[in-house]
């Protein structure tokens, strides 16, 4: 058996443990399907009424190894977390918090530099068309930043979080960087996060063919974008059937 990092005890408990299991089978699923950037990436997840108080992934540790118990239970409204023993990322730290404090309906957020959505970002033009039924899902509901500005610090953090002002904008695609999804759950935003790529590779591929491009008309990619936000329990089976493969293998992600 791999040996876990000797992990700091930084905000370790076993309170919510049920959304750490979440997270981090959330972790795991997204290594394996290699939508993470080696130990650069994060997600997060509140665990207080008012969101300020989030689970998130220790510092520099590679997707496919988080655990349950290993996820920091942090306060965005302390000026202090980055001067702590084991203090997170500081880019998470202040995409993340930065989030968490100014954007109560991000319940949880996920950001990686996955390929086809980090692609599409690095468009002059990074619109996502809809040309099919994961691309229509999305229609009217992501926002393009185009003012990237560097690393995450507090910030360009704050910057980014800005964004989110409107609830009804869960994706946003992060200009020359990567791409935020936000959601009311692990099992909402990992679903969102798992077909926005796929509308991206979809696209993308469509792009590379060079021919005219199949476009939904507004009406018809608005209906399919309301009919899956009303998609009963889609994405906590989706979320379920993939903590059942990793219990079947024998995974520690429960650990």
């Amino acid at each position: 058996m791999v040996a876990q990092p000797n992990l700091p005890d930084f905000g370790k408990n076993i309170d919510f443990w049920q959304e750490r299991v979440d997270l981090a089978a959330a972790f795991r699923w997204t290594a394996r399907l290699n939508l993470h950037e080696a130990v650069a990436n994060h997600f997060s997840l509140s665990v207080n009424e008012d969101g300020t108080q989030f689970l998130m992934n220790p510092n520099q540790v590679h997707f496919a190894r988080i655990r349950a118990s290993d996820l920091l239970h942090l306060d965005a409204n302390d000026p202090d977390t980055l001067a702590m023993p084991g203090a997170p990322d500081p880019t998470a730290w202040g995409l993340h918090g930065s989030i968490h404090r100014r954007c109560p309906h991000a319940r949880c957020a996920m950001h990686v530099h996955s390929i086809f959505a980090t692609v599409l970002a690095s468009l002059a033009d990074s619109n996502l068309p809809p040309i099919d039924q994961n691309t229509a899902i999305f229609y009217n509901r992501y926002v393009i930043d185009d003012h990237y500005g560097g690393l995450a610090f507090e910030e360009e953090g704050e910057r980014c979080a800005a964004q989110f002002s409107d609830p009804s904008k869960k994706v946003m695609i992060m200009g020359n960087h990567g791409v935020m999804i936000i959601g009311s759950s692990v099992a909402d935003t990992f679903n969102r996060l798992y077909y926005f790529e796929r509308a991206a590779e979809t696209y993308i591929r469509a792009l590379q063919t060079g021919q005219k491009l199949r476009v939904l008309s507004h009406e018809i990619a608005e209906k399919a974008a309301r009919e899956m936000d009303d998609y009963p329990a889609q994405a906590d089976q989706h979320l379920s059937e993939l903590k059942a493969i990793l219990d079947s293998e024998g995974s520690d992600y429960a650990d």
